[in-house]
């Protein structure tokens, strides 16, 4: 008996026959002018109309016409007491921030004047900053200090987030 394959027979692929190739000519070619794109611009939105205002009726009765020596444009001044008072400065001014350190939350200082200790109370204010802490470390040169003096740059470990140009006060020692 003659057994047969199992599966699907095989076609057999056709002869590919080579298409005529182009004879390459040699001529100059002009180079390509590179051209911008233009930038599309945003369509034009129209303006909402306006909304009609209601006028205002006349008034019945005639109102008699007010001399211009009583006119209301002329006002007093505010006098210096009307204004709000500044916020009370905290304490004494003693330096300012130079530079801030985000991932070891340390501040770079220029102390003005006055000396800071290890343990005194630091009031710091800026823009967006506004907040106290107690000194808990010094730096001067990666040199753990007790004590810094006028004119020196030292770092200090900060509770938040502070700016340069924000100002540090002293609070108490």
């Amino acid at each position: 008996m003659a057994t047969r394959k199992k599966g699907k027979a095989k076609r057999k692929k056709t002869p590919v026959t080579k298409a005529a190739t182009r004879k390459k000519t040699t001529t100059v070619r002009k180079p390509k002018t590179i051209r911008k794109k233009s930038a599309k611009k945003a369509p034009l939105r129209r303006v909402s109309p306006k909304k009609a205002r209601p006028i205002a009726k006349a008034a019945v009765k005639a109102t008699p016409v007010s001399p211009p020596a009583q006119a209301e444009a002329i006002r007093p001044k505010p006098s210096l007491a009307a204004r709000p008072a500044p916020p009370e400065v905290p304490g004494e001014r003693i330096g300012v921030v130079t530079h801030y350190y985000s991932q070891p939350s340390v501040a770079t200082i220029r102390l003005e004047s006055g000396t800071l200790r290890v343990g005194d109370e630091i009031h710091i204010r800026g823009h967006t900053t506004d907040f106290s802490q107690k000194v808990e470390s010094l730096e001067v040169n990666h040199t753990p200090v007790t004590e810094v003096g006028p004119n020196d740059d030292f770092g200090l470990k900060v509770v938040e987030h502070v700016r340069e140009h924000d100002v540090v006060f002293k609070v108490r020692s």
